[in-house]
């Protein structure tokens, strides 16, 4: 069993089709036997990813900046809610506690997340797989923009390929479980 951290929404104005793809994730994790490492909310994706996964049966852990527990309603149904002094806490926190990072469709704070564990990544701080879920082409113009990175030569063409895109589901579990096979997991020495 992973430890997978998911980065998504947690806007309360999303139509339901994006919060059925969280639930569909977070019932599809906890199918698999992993945990489900979220920023803390009950609101939005980042809540039905968790309803999702505890109606598998999974284990949910919520890690929320105290600043934010009151704005985004924490997620008092958590298995365990981590509740961090501010934002950098957070995500140190999640990424400590994660064996991979899966990305869904997301704002600002979502992308934030998602390039932050990318970039360790890319530095060699962490080799956990870094996984971004295009699901019905959200983050192709993304995609297109930064695979362009490499040929004006502001990004290295193996740290953009670091970055595992794909479109479903089941290809995000598979790419995450395929490189846990061959990753150290959080805890071990060479993380």
């Amino acid at each position: 069993m992973a430890a997978v951290c998911v980065f998504c929404a947690s806007s309360r104005v999303l139509e339901p089709h994006w919060l059925d793809l969280g639930y569909q994730v977070g019932t599809a994790l906890a199918t698999r036997g992993h945990q489900v490492i979220s920023g803390g909310g009950c609101v939005g994706m980042m809540g039905t990813l968790a309803e999702g996964a505890r109606a598998a049966g999974g284990h949910t852990i919520g890690v929320i900046p105290r600043s934010l527990l009151e704005l985004e309603v924490g997620d008092q149904d958590a298995d365990e809610l981590l509740v961090t002094d501010g934002m950098a806490a957070r995500k140190v926190l999640m990424m400590d506690k994660s064996d991979a990072f899966l990305t869904l469709p997301g704002g600002l704070g979502t992308l934030d997340e998602l390039f932050e564990v990318w970039t360790t990544a890319a530095l060699g701080l962490h080799r956990k797989p870094v996984v971004l879920l295009d699901h019905g082409g959200f983050y192709a113009e993304l995609v297109r923009w930064l695979r362009g990175l490499v040929s004006a030569g502001f990004a290295n063409a193996d740290a953009v390929e670091d970055l595992i895109v794909v479109d479903s589901i089941p290809a995000a579990l598979d790419a995450i479980e395929a490189r846990l096979g061959r990753a150290p997991l959080a805890g071990s020495a060479d993380v």
